[in-house]
């Protein structure tokens, strides 16, 4: 892998159809760790007008997919959970990291915590990744 990999990575994240339609925004990619943000709209609101539980999975999960496939080797998740530990309003950004906490030749365990900018805990969670036996091709466009 390549030093600047992490960095096509995040930039893959741009020509992603789903982070596209989000408005997702990868903040920092490294080997092992991303951080992904998100401003809350209008649309990303639920019956209850706070932010959709699946737009806060969203963030994360992008976090996720970027942390996981950060050394090059295509990963895909197992698992995941998340706990929604406060509601969050139109105009606040969510701020999705995720920590690798362990890896081996198959698979990848993660920490998530998501936090708005304020720096208040919104939700946390975990997941696993089974890593493929080949190395993750990016498309040049």
């Amino acid at each position: 892998m390549s030093q600047d990999f992490p960095e096509k990575l995040k930039q893959a994240v741009n020509k992603e159809n789903y982070a596209r339609f989000l408005k997702l925004k990868p903040l920092e990619v490294k080997p092992g760790y991303a951080r992904v943000e998100l401003e809350v709209k209008q649309e990303h609101l639920n019956i209850h007008r706070i932010t959709h539980g699946g737009v806060v999975f969203s963030v994360l999960d992008e976090a996720f997919e970027l942390a996981s496939n950060s050394h090059g080797t295509s990963a895909v998740a197992l698992s995941v959970s998340i706990n929604f530990l406060r509601p969050t309003q139109e105009g606040e950004k969510i701020i999705a990291e995720a920590k690798e906490i362990a890896i081996t030749r198959r698979t990848g365990n993660y920490q998530f915590l998501v936090y708005n900018q304020n720096g208040e805990l919104i939700a946390q969670g975990q997941g696993l990744v089974y890593r493929k036996d080949q190395p993750l091709e990016l498309k040049e466009t």
